[in-house]
């Protein structure tokens, strides 16, 4: 499971990857917290949370849209993001969780919303790749 940060236009984009779309899920998530904060201390307690979505891009979106939201409304950094991907009567569905680093110990750049464009999240022989692009 890795992630890398790139360079986009007035944005910034993760690649990520994966064994299993769970783990590639996490990557982007972990790359997300990256493109936050450079420097991530080891404090912060865990915790949990799920989403909803009608296909497997929308899952990832509504994820790290959800991780935004849990920096915003919990005060913390959602990093070390562990994640299950399942397939759901009505679409997919994602078990979260992450450990919150507290913004007042990290120096974090606003990422202010994640976006569908360029978004995508495909198996290949060696596991799973995920590409996101994150409005700063």
């Amino acid at each position: 499971m890795s992630f890398e940060l790139r360079e986009h236009t007035a944005d910034v984009a993760v690649a990520a990857d994966g064994k299993t779309v769970d783990e590639a899920f996490g990557a982007v998530a972990d790359g997300l917290a990256a493109a936050m904060c450079e420097a991530i201390p080891d404090d912060g307690d865990r915790f949990s949370f799920a989403v909803q979505a009608e296909n497997r891009e929308a899952l990832l979106y509504e994820y790290l849209a959800d991780c935004i939201y849990q920096r915003d409304v919990r005060g913390v950094l959602p990093v070390a993001n562990r994640v299950t991907v399942d397939r759901a009567d009505d679409g997919w569905r994602l078990d979260a969780s992450a450990r919150g680093v507290p913004l007042g110990a990290v120096d974090a750049r606003e990422v202010k919303a994640v976006t569908y464009s360029e978004m995508r999240i495909e198996q290949d022989s060696d596991g799973w790749n995920a590409y996101v692009v994150f409005d700063v």
